[in-house]
């Protein structure tokens, strides 16, 4: 066990990512206090409770919108791992029920209510002016993805550490973001607020020299069991990804031409990118995720800013395969420019 990385919090721990974050912690005989609406410890789609649920993990509940109700936590813990979200605007919970239970209509039946509907079968207009209200639906993507760990995160900069968390430092924030590759087939919105998140987080670390932010950006995560209806798709492009990376630099590719025909449009933010890119960035199993999460943490490493699927690997010692440079991810700001104009 690393001596400086004893106790971290997950916002989310009994969800798909966060429960494997708790996993890996366990694993390497880290505490783990996890805090989500219910409290209740993780348990798999058919209700088993795996035996790592129970050792040293702190299932609590709060309320990531008002931190404040867990912000005692804070002190004692060597780092945060948010992973709170939603790749679709899930007000009554269909698309994740349908995605765990391996659903295909009840998924299907998900996206066409966001992307021919609008999201969640509503006028976006309405819904924007709904979102100034006091009373704002915590399905969508500007509460799940952006205002949740914004709230998060200055409770806990704003914290004061105990001995034993002062001893990783800079005390890590973890947000879970993610890799532009969804595009149209999600709405942009999905992007733009997970993006939104970072900006406003590193925002706050400007102002501290005793915290970092790091922004995970995994492409399509992956399991056979808990995320069954992702793995024909992982197998596919991950045979793009490795296909597109063995073809010489001189020799067109759909990614390169897809990203050609993107750089033409330089103002307004095109999906073509994000077409390219899903199909050189190759998806990355959920423990994989969360091992190089676990590596982020520890201050030692270094590890801070945007951390993409090449930098995922490297933390966990993968090698990349091939020798192009487009794949494993895009581990900067640049590609954000055309959403910030």
């Amino acid at each position: 066990m690393n001596s400086a990385l004893q106790r971290i919090l997950v916002v989310g721990g009994n969800g798909f990512i966060g429960s494997a974050v708790c996993k890996a912690a366990v694993a390497r005989g880290i505490q783990v206090t996890s805090v989500s609406s219910s409290g209740r410890p993780y348990r798999t789609e058919k209700g088993h409770t795996p035996a790592w649920v129970n050792k040293v993990v702190d299932w609590e509940k709060g309320d990531a919108l008002q931190p404040e109700s867990f912000a005692h936590l804070f002190a004692d813990v060597s780092g945060v791992v948010h992973t709170l979200g939603t790749l679709l605007e899930d007000v009554d919970g269909t698309y994740k029920r349908a995605i765990r239970s391996g659903n295909v209509p009840g998924l299907l039946g998900s996206f066409l209510k966001n992307v021919v509907a609008g999201g969640n079968g509503g006028n976006p207009l309405e819904k924007q002016q709904q979102h100034l209200g006091k009373e704002r639906s915590r399905g969508t993507y500007e509460v799940m993805n952006r205002e949740a760990a914004l709230r998060v995160c200055e409770a806990f900069i704003s914290s004061e550490s105990s001995t034993s968390a002062g001893r990783n430092v800079p005390r890590p924030f973890v947000y879970i973001s993610a890799e532009d590759i969804f595009r149209p087939v999600i709405p942009a919105r999905y992007i733009e607020t997970k993006w939104e998140a970072e900006r406003g987080i590193e925002t706050m670390m400007a102002n501290t020299t005793d915290y970092r932010g790091v922004y995970i950006r995994p492409s399509l995560v992956y399991h056979a069991h808990q995320r069954p209806v992702t793995t024909p798709l992982a197998f596919l492009l991950d045979l793009s990804a490795t296909l597109h990376a063995r073809v010489p630099p001189t020799v067109p590719t759909p990614s390169g031409i897809l990203q050609t025909l993107s750089d033409q449009r330089p103002v307004t933010p095109s999906a073509l990118e994000a077409m390219a890119n899903i199909l050189v960035i190759p998806p990355i199993h959920v423990d994989h995720v969360a091992d190089a999460i676990l590596a982020s943490l520890d201050s030692a490493n270094g590890v801070k800013g945007v951390v993409g699927v090449r930098r995922m690997r490297e933390l966990i010692g993968w090698k990349e395969r091939g020798g192009n440079s487009e794949s494993g991810g895009k581990d900067d700001y640049k590609v954000q420019a055309r959403f910030e104009r």
